[in-house]
């Protein structure tokens, strides 16, 4: 069995491609050749812009696939503290690929879960297919507007900011809170503080994702982001 791991912050992928064959890559190579990414219809809340969500993803998967003999199936799965998602891609020769993809989910409520496996079931599902969600245009990559810094004082924690963010919005907002969490382990409170600060959040995003934070954590990222504040001032 061949097995990839990768980590991405907190997000494990794995895939297992012991049971592919010749025709599965043929199948796979002609069903790419003829199929566009995915169309934009949903709006990124972090970029402002749009981007495939998950049905489109499908759909554009399921336009040209199924004529040479290519499916994708997904299923989920919740262990207790981990959200799972294993993608399928099989050809009717028996060929078949099958992808793990995994992510600590900031709440364990049914919301919260749900939320994490659209996320992952978007991104592996791509992946799979070989298949982009967005523009190449650069438009995700570089703003115009100026990043805006999380103050200490409009970050605190706010009763119901975090029901009232799209199920998108939530997604990306987990997945950043879980870089931060990442980075107060791995580099320090100073990094992590520029990266939050660093990002093109809105007041209420703002206050959603702090509320994904522990306490000790919120403390570290306040005390760093005065110190910051102190520095540019001095």
């Amino acid at each position: 069995m061949t097995d990839q791991s990768a980590i991405i912050n907190t997000t494990t992928v794995e895939l297992d491609h012991s049971h592919v064959n010749a025709d599965w890559f043929a199948a796979l190579a002609e069903a790419q050749s003829r199929t566009g990414n995915a169309k934009k219809d949903s709006v990124n809340p972090h970029f402002k812009s749009k981007y495939a969500d998950l049905a489109e993803v499908l759909d554009t998967i399921k336009a040209e696939f199924p004529a040479f003999g290519l499916s994708i199936s997904q299923w989920n799965s919740f262990d207790g503290s981990r959200s799972h998602v294993y993608t399928m891609l099989g050809h009717k020769s028996g060929g078949y690929v099958i992808g793990k993809s995994s992510c600590i989910p900031a709440k364990t409520d049914a919301q919260g879960v749900g939320a994490t496996w659209t996320y992952l079931r978007r991104y592996s599902a791509a992946a799979m297919a070989g298949i982009a969600q967005e523009d190449d245009d650069g438009q995700s990559a570089a703003h115009s507007r100026k990043p805006a810094a999380i103050s200490t004082i409009d970050a605190k924690p706010t009763a119901g900011v975090w029901e009232a963010q799209t199920e998108e919005s939530q997604a990306y907002l987990l997945k950043l809170a879980a870089t931060v969490k990442a980075l107060l382990v791995s580099d320090g409170a100073a990094s992590a503080a520029d990266h939050l600060q660093a990002q093109v959040l809105d007041a209420d995003e703002k206050a959603a994702v702090w509320t994904r934070l522990e306490s000790s954590e919120r403390t570290a990222l306040t005390k760093a982001m005065k110190a910051s504040n102190q520095e540019k001032a001095a």
